[in-house]
């Protein structure tokens, strides 16, 4: 069976499935409830030097995603360091901490969580085009401790490359990408009200939605900083999780998902994720870190149609092609399809449809 255990900065991982700063892990007992799930590795939810006021409701289910008006703890940093923080330890896992947001407030909360972190994260949820308030917040860090500081990015920064390659002259070790995304918008069509009870009733994107923007800024990071990452965004399943290390993450972290599934999902996402690399003979996440950007660097960018391959014994007359074709290069007679190469358009649409696979691009 594939070996899921992972090293980064010098902390080792029992498999790449840890849970995002979050409600999942919104104290000790949850934390302890996260591992017990299955998780490699514990990372707490953010605190900063006072309870944070969440505005509510703070949580909504919308098609394709999630929103939340979700802030730092709400629980006290007193509590935190009182008992969250031991409970969270006694998992015997890696503890990664989170802290927000000042480089002042970070630079005294380090202090504080020194005896319990393996690690730090800061949040760098409100960045903006301005890099120098999470330089400065990565410089406190390093300044007080003596364990790697993880710098997690929002996409609200104009070009998260250039967040990316700051974080890392400042002294980042390593870096966590992305976080949620927003502000958005829901509304209760049975009332009329936003979904959120924030001010504004502007919540924030997460889930399966952000993943592809998630793969992508994992993906640019990847080719442009030589320094670990934790893929966040929309990761639920052990494919999610495959697709963020060959975007070239190292690890994954997961929040949304748990909030839907409990605990459990990290086992279920590790155990799916083990799977996939036996039946495709690879004996480590390791092996396929960063495949996509290799074979995007081998690909031939080209406007001529290119029709995919079939394998109609792997057909199953299911249509999804044939409905969804706007050429109308595809029918299917006799419970399988017939593709027609002089009007396929090669947009390659009927290859993420298939769900037997009888449609496929070569390599």
């Amino acid at each position: 069976m594939a070996d899921l255990t992972v090293k980064i900065c010098g902390l080792e991982f029992k498999n790449p499935i840890l849970p995002a700063a979050g409600p999942p892990v919104r104290d000790g007992r949850a934390a302890v409830a996260c591992a017990q799930g299955g998780a490699g590795g514990i990372v707490t939810k953010t605190v900063s030097t006072r309870a944070a006021q969440v505005p509510r409701p703070c949580m909504a289910e919308v098609k394709g995603g999630f929103l939340n008006t979700e802030l730092w703890s709400e629980l006290p940093p007193e509590q935190w360091l009182e008992r969250e923080y031991t409970l969270a330890k006694s998992t015997g896992l890696p503890l990664i901490i989170s802290l927000g947001y000042t480089a002042e407030e970070i630079e005294e909360l380090a202090r504080k969580v020194a005896p319990f972190a393996d690690a730090l994260e800061l949040s760098t949820h409100y960045l903006g085009d301005d890099p120098s308030p999470m330089v400065e917040a990565v410089k406190a860090a390093k300044m007080v401790s003596q364990v790697p500081v993880f710098v997690k990015l929002s996409p609200a920064a104009r070009d998260i490359v250039v967040a990316a390659k700051a974080a890392r002259d400042a002294g980042a070790d390593a870096l966590v990408a992305i976080n949620s995304f927003g502000p958005c918008f829901g509304i209760d069509v049975e009332t009329g009200r936003p979904l959120m009870g924030s001010k504004e009733g502007y919540g924030w994107l997460s889930g399966p939605a952000l993943k592809p923007l998630a793969l992508r800024c994992v993906f640019d990071i990847a080719r442009s900083v030589d320094l670990p990452i934790f893929g966040v965004g929309g990761v639920s399943t052990g494919l999610d999780a495959i697709e963020m290390i060959m975007a070239g993450a190292w690890a994954v972290q997961a929040c949304t998902a748990a909030i839907l599934k409990g605990p459990k999902v990290f086992g279920q996402i590790a155990g799916e994720m083990a799977t996939w690399l036996d039946e495709h003979d690879y004996s480590s996440p390791d092996e396929i870190r960063g495949l996509a950007i290799r074979r995007f660097q081998e690909r031939r960018c080209t406007t001529e149609a290119v029709p995919p391959e079939y394998d109609v014994e792997k057909c199953t007359g299911c249509r999804l092609c044939e409905i969804s074709c706007v050429y109308d290069a595809i029918v299917v007679v006799d419970h399988k399809a017939r593709l027609n190469a002089e009007l396929c358009f090669g947009c390659g649409l009927c290859v993420t449809r298939c769900r037997p696979g009888a449609l496929r691009y070569a390599g």
